[in-house]
């Protein structure tokens, strides 16, 4: 890792810089970029933000959004920004490949890479590091960097916007256990621009479709399996279910946690079968470790308590394999719920 003094003094002139993040994109991969998007104007730098893929829906208001290039959508013109970047920002993911189609082309752009991660064990990709896995989100990091470059009198009230949606939706609106006293200050910070609170959770919470809303509810009457011996809830996704209730990207976001809101479980996952691949989600409350469980079975990895996985076998086959590992998953019948106040 290079000294991070180093990186500011070869941005204190313009430079052409280029901003990427993982695959179907969540709210702190595009909070986080925008935030340091708009930052990086403001200091004059010529900034693109490049996408692998497309995002939610209830993420397309936010300041700077429209400049987003997608890749899927756009590979030509993403790649020629790419290999004209004297600068790429890789910021909420660990390792190349969670850019899918897009990571051959970061890997072979000529810039100086810079990785701005909270994700356990990043690969050694990047030139300039900047990680921390006890930090809530990509977001709190960008701010907490800026803050170590002495850059945060550049921040304006787009920025502010960009990064507090980041770590809102990374916290689960600051509830979850990666929520600390300095992810707190941070957000104490972003409020000084005179953010609408109340207009940013509207926006990312309450703005679902008649088709989201009523694919929660088949899923959670018609889908939820609950395991209290294991003390687990599954939900499985077909592709027909995904095609009948018009799922569009987003629409998944949030459903995982459901089985979590039962009293005593503490283990959860939504497996949902995306044509090439078995997609999954685990979600936990307390002592068990998802990003062991899914890098141990699941090719997968993530956060302690929030962590994904992916398969090529058949949805009825993971299934499958994941109930036969629950009785033998050691920690899982004994891991202990968050402590209550008296």
């Amino acid at each position: 890792m290079h000294d991070i003094q180093e990186l500011k003094q070869l941005l204190t002139q313009p430079r052409r810089i280029v901003i990427v993040t993982h695959a179907r994109p969540d709210g702190d991969a595009v909070g986080s970029s925008l935030g340091l998007y708009h930052y990086l104007m403001v200091r004059g730098h010529d900034v693109r933000v490049v996408v692998p893929n497309a995002y939610a829906e209830f993420y397309r208001w936010l300041p700077g959004e429209e400049t987003i290039l997608d890749h899927q959508k756009s590979g030509a013109a993403a790649a020629l920004f790419l290999d004209d970047a004297e600068f790429i920002f890789c910021l909420d993911f660990n390792v190349p490949a969670r850019l899918e189609t897009l990571a051959p082309k970061l890997l072979k752009a000529p810039a100086t890479r810079v990785l701005i991660d909270h994700h356990r064990d990043p690969d050694h990709f990047t030139r300039y590091v900047w990680h921390d896995t006890a930090a809530s989100s990509t977001a709190e990091l960008v701010y907490t960097l800026l803050g170590e470059m002495d850059e945060l009198s550049w921040l304006n009230r787009d920025a502010a916007t960009c990064l507090y949606v980041g770590m809102m939706t990374d916290t689960g609106s600051f509830r979850y256990s990666n929520t600390t006293p300095q992810t707190l200050r941070v957000a104490a910070a972003l409020l000084e621009f005179g953010l609408d609170v109340e207009s940013i959770y509207e926006r990312i919470f309450h703005t679902f479709s008649e088709d989201r809303l009523r694919f929660f509810g088949h899923c959670l009457v018609n889908k939820m399996q609950v395991f209290p011996e294991h003390r687990t809830g599954l939900i499985t996704v077909t592709q027909q279910e995904l095609d009948t209730f018009r799922v569009r990207t987003g629409d998944t976001e949030g459903l995982v946690n459901y089985p979590l809101s039962i009293s005593g479980i503490v283990f959860a996952l939504l497996l949902i079968d995306r044509g090439n691949l078995r997609k999954m989600s685990f979600r936990s409350k307390g002592d068990f470790n998802v990003d062991q469980f899914a890098r141990e079975h699941f090719s997968g990895g993530g956060h302690r308590n929030a962590s994904g996985g992916v398969s090529t076998e058949s949805l009825e086959a993971v299934q499958q394999k994941f109930l036969a590992l629950l009785p033998q998953t050691a920690g899982l019948s004994e891991a202990a719920l968050p402590p209550t106040s008296s």
